[in-house]
């Protein structure tokens, strides 16, 4: 598969024996919305809940941290993820989660998964069937693996500031970036990892909710800022919109770009760590 599939692709391939969809919508927790009540209110027909919320370290005091790599392939098993299945992914969230779940799979083995542009609103939006409740699943194997060179840790990020081998770029909003917006978690200092630049996770999609793509899309990391040619590392407030930024990266072809999983709820909460404010 591509990286990204269309909503007609899907429908097409809806049935194949091999082909396996994925929810995996997420919220924060303030949101008042319940990701998994959502799905089982309508869902893309045989698509399984991947439940972000829970698929994270749960001795880490960070929000949203990777998982041991023995969880995860316990959770890919029981919804029926396995070796040689085709994974889409999709998600409804303001923060395009669907990326999350994707790196998560790809660090951690799987082979071909994609993302449903335009995600389930544009699946919706065209009046394409949708199903309820929850489906009976099929324990799968899921061989895992990790790939630590798509994750970064702190001291990687302190070793890079000294290095600057590798571009930083922050999905968060420009006034969190700037620092001119308080950080909605408490104690956390505000600003942004030192020498980064700020590239809105938002500004990668059409208005239609779509993925930018081509010139358009490596437009969008340019006027950031971003030199395309070297190491990208991505980050943002707890790792989730990261995601985004750095799959974008993959939609124009780049493959040397990793996630900074600690992001500012690591970093931010140190108060050791280097911090500048203003614009980039």
């Amino acid at each position: 598969m591509e990286l990204l599939v269309s909503t007609e692709w899907l429908a097409k391939e809806i049935g194949a024996s091999d082909l396996r969809i994925v929810d995996a919508t997420w919220f924060m927790p303030d949101a008042g919305r319940n990701a998994q009540a959502e799905y089982e209110g309508g869902h893309i027909p045989t698509a399984v809940f991947m439940d972000l919320e829970e698929l994270a370290d749960a001795n880490s005091t960070l929000p949203n941290t990777l998982p041991p790599p023995e969880k995860f392939a316990s959770r890919m098993q029981s919804l029926g993820l396995g070796d040689g299945s085709r994974i889409v992914v999709y998600d409804d969230s303001p923060f395009k989660s669907a990326t999350r779940a994707w790196w998560m799979l790809t660090l951690f083995g799987a082979h071909d998964v994609a993302i449903l542009d335009g995600g389930i609103a544009k699946w919706k939006a065209e009046g394409r069937a949708l199903e309820t409740g929850k489906p009976s699943l099929r324990h799968r194997h899921f061989t895992v693996w990790k790939d630590d060179k798509g994750v970064k840790s702190k001291a990687d990020m302190l070793a890079n500031l000294h290095s600057r081998e590798a571009v930083v770029v922050d999905a968060r909003g420009a006034g969190r970036f700037t620092g001119e917006e308080a950080e909605p978690r408490p104690e956390m200092a505000s600003g942004h990892i030192p020498g980064s630049r700020n590239l809105p996770f938002g500004n990668l999609y059409n208005p239609d909710g779509t993925w930018k793509r081509g010139d358009d899309l490596v437009a969008a990391y340019t006027q950031a800022g971003v030199d395309l040619g070297k190491p990208m590392i991505t980050t943002c407030g707890s790792g989730m919109t990261a995601a985004v930024v750095l799959f974008g990266a993959r939609l124009t072809g780049k493959k040397d770009v990793a996630l900074y999983d600690g992001s500012w709820s690591e970093w931010g909460l140190d108060k050791d760590t280097p911090k500048e404010t203003g614009a980039a």
